[in-house]
């Protein structure tokens, strides 16, 4: 009589969520900022194009407002949402609920992405892949603090803060679905990034050594520094 053969489960999948529904006030630009020209195009675009150069990604949906409709006249291989919420973390359960809708698994692992960063390089999304793909909880590429920290009180130094141990959180963010959804409805709407909801449930996320270079752009001079490192990679300059 033969031995029963054991069946593998099938991999998890991995995904991509990019929130891309912020109005950009601080940045001052007309419109979202992730629609702003950078270094020849709108900038989530260069965000877009890193994860298409991942080939192990399942897909990459994209979480817009209701009515938004700059995708409407992009070639897109990628997933479009129109559920963004009024808040990051509000966008990004709702998305997680698209993604499930698409035929995603809750056991299937989502890179959180901002739109913003798009200095994210397919290698670095890969190196936090290989980091946590195996891991129980997961984690996000972060920095380490590289600049004395102080406290401020009424504009002015009160404590120096010991950084040895501190880091700056960026993104991707990669946890599995269900639990970062079930992480999010538990800790609320005001979690300014998905390892805040994972810590609020009690997971110690990894923390993956990231660049200095993923920076979020934010304010009106990110904008020029942005676009002078996509230029120095070799991205096409915008017309005149």
């Amino acid at each position: 009589m033969s031995e029963p053969v054991a069946i593998n489960p099938a991999p998890s999948r991995i995904w991509a969520l990019i929130p891309c529904a912020g109005t950009g006030s601080r940045a001052g630009a007309l419109g979202p900022k992730q629609y702003q020209p950078v270094a020849g195009q709108p900038m989530v675009l260069h965000t877009l194009a890193a994860f298409a150069a991942v080939p192990r990604m399942a897909g990459v949906l994209v979480v817009v407002s209701p009515g938004d409709t700059f995708f409407d006249d992009q070639d897109a291989t990628f997933l479009i949402a129109t559920c963004g919420g009024s808040t990051r973390a509000g966008s990004v359960f709702n998305g997680l609920g698209a993604l499930l809708e698409r035929g995603a698994a809750a056991t299937d692992w989502v890179l959180v992405h901002d739109a913003a960063r798009c200095l994210i390089t397919p290698e670095q999304i890969n190196a936090l892949i290989d980091a946590c793909e195996y891991d129980a909880v997961g984690g996000l590429l972060a920095l380490k603090l590289p600049d004395t920290l102080k406290r401020e009180v009424g504009g002015r130094v009160v404590q120096t803060v010991e950084r040895a141990d501190k880091w700056l959180a960026q993104t991707p963010q990669m946890f599995r679905i269900g639990d970062l959804q079930a992480a999010l409805q538990a800790a609320g709407d005001t979690v300014t990034d998905e390892s805040s909801a994972m810590e609020f449930t009690g997971m110690a996320p990894l923390l993956v050594e990231g660049s200095a270079q993923n920076f979020k752009v934010t304010y009106p001079q990110d904008f020029a520094l942005a676009q002078a490192v996509l230029l120095a990679r070799g991205a096409c300059p915008a017309s005149n």
